[in-house]
């Protein structure tokens, strides 16, 4: 079995999370950011991360992600909000809407750190906006979330993409 692990990062979170699956992974295995990703036909299971980005996948993930057919899958993403939100739900609800068609074993969600730039805007430019503003509990989340992901995270992410990797194993193999 033939793993590609695909990711996209701006802040350097979901990076993290990549190489940490990677290494989670057995041989033969690849990894690459989304810029440079391969044409996935070639491999048996794929390990696909993204950002949120405006509460759904970043668009050079989606894009990969589209491109994606009839095969096993796990997903995984960063974003500032908990991963057990509601907010983080239908990001991820999004994300399975992407890859319809593969068979999606299993998915992984962690905080982290947002872009600085963001937050500036979300305190000057968001300052009236009612769903972006920067509220004491925003602020409390985001400061949180920088400290994200951390070893717990990647060990978390280490552990299901191991157990992904034999379960897609053994569906190769039968």
């Amino acid at each position: 079995m033939k793993s590609l692990v695909v990711y996209s990062s701006r802040t350097g979170n979901t990076q993290k999370v990549a190489r940490a699956i990677y290494d989670a992974l057995p041989e033969p295995k690849e990894i690459f950011s989304v810029k440079e990703a391969p044409d996935p036909s070639a491999y048996d299971f794929l390990a696909l991360g993204f950002w949120v980005d405006k509460g759904t996948v970043n668009a050079g993930s989606a894009r990969y992600m589209e491109t994606v057919t009839e095969k096993k899958i796990g997903l995984f993403g960063t974003l500032g909000a908990y991963p057990d939100s509601d907010h983080a739900k239908q990001c991820l609800k999004k994300a399975r809407a992407l890859v319809q068609g593969n068979d999606i074993l299993g998915t992984f969600l962690c905080q982290g750190k947002v872009d600085p730039g963001l937050i500036k805007m979300m305190e000057t430019k968001m300052k009236n906006d009612p769903h972006h503003s920067m509220t004491p509990e925003r602020k409390a989340r985001l400061e949180e979330a920088a400290n994200h992901p951390d070893e717990k995270d990647l060990a978390d992410a280490r552990a299901l993409f191991a157990e992904l990797a034999k379960t897609a194993a053994g569906k190769v193999s039968a």
